[in-house]
């Protein structure tokens, strides 16, 4: 017999509930994990999608100018009429669009005797909208643009004894009478309709803004509005691209470029290959 002592081995003794246990363990592992929350997120962000040609009437509820701002700072603005969304929802009058500042160069006048002055610019991108808690990613061009007080000159009419009906001028040259459904442009033509909710129409080319044969939310701006208006001594270089999707710059070479808060715009969606700053 052999002196050497015995080992015993014993089996680990598992127990059903260790068992179901580990296996909620796997599961819940599976299933929360990040790529599979992002894709419940997703499927649902682009069953909200916005489809082009979609335009957005927004104000901006913040100012944002290239004398103070910086990369990164938030740029807040809000819808101010309802938009049709791919699924059939529509995203209200006030909801929130952000975006974020990408550059800022404030204007530094140069002093020197025949100096050409450096132009200051000022970069911002319009990321996503927040609608039923989702943020749903952007993809537009800035069809138009307008100061605080053009804007505000778009939603008061005249008033006067020569015109009693109180004709509004919208951004772009159309005329509303408030007590009428048709909008007409400057040549007698019914080119958009007042609404519950808005004013709404089909838009018209006019330089790089194309045309389309779809109803959208078109706010306080002309059927064939395009550019800028009340922006003095200031232009824009971009206002939306295949290069630079969502993304408007400003320059100037006399002041720092700035958007004031209660300026409005009209963004429109676009495919998200078409370039946009050709046309």
């Amino acid at each position: 017999m052999s002196d050497r002592p015995m080992v015993h081995c014993s089996q680990p003794h598992v127990t059903v509930v260790e068992v179901n246990m580990s296996f909620r363990q796997v599961f819940l592992s599976l299933v929360f994990v990040p790529g599979v929350v992002l894709a419940q997120g997703s499927t649902a962000a682009q069953a909200m999608a916005l489809k082009a040609p979609t335009t957005l009437p927004i104000i901006f509820t913040r100012s944002v100018s290239a004398a103070n701002s910086h990369a990164g700072d938030v740029v807040l603005a809000k819808t101010v009429q309802s938009v049709q969304l791919a699924n059939g929802m529509v995203a209200p009058s006030g909801t929130t669009v952000t975006g974020h500042v990408v550059a800022a160069d404030k204007f530094a006048f140069d002093t020197t005797p025949y100096a050409h002055q450096k132009s200051s610019t000022l970069s911002i991108r319009f990321d996503s909208m927040d609608i039923a808690g989702q943020q749903i990613p952007l993809n537009v061009t800035v069809r138009a643009m307008a100061s605080p007080i053009a804007s505000s000159d778009a939603r008061e009419a005249a008033g006067s004894d020569i015109d009693p009906v109180a004709t509004v001028t919208q951004i772009g040259g159309d005329k509303l009478i408030p007590s009428q459904t048709e909008v007409r442009n400057m040549d007698g033509d019914i080119v958009a309709y007042n609404k519950h909710g808005g004013v709404y129409a089909h838009l018209i080319s006019n330089g790089r803004c194309d045309g389309s044969d779809v109803e959208v939310s078109v706010g306080i701006y002309s059927a064939s509005a395009c550019g800028l208006y009340g922006f003095t001594n200031i232009s824009a270089s971009e206002f939306g691209s295949s290069s630079a999707p969502s993304t408007l710059t400003l320059v100037s070479s006399r002041t720092s470029p700035q958007i004031w808060k209660h300026s409005t715009a009209l963004l429109e969606v676009v495919p998200t290959e078409q370039s946009v700053a050709s046309r």
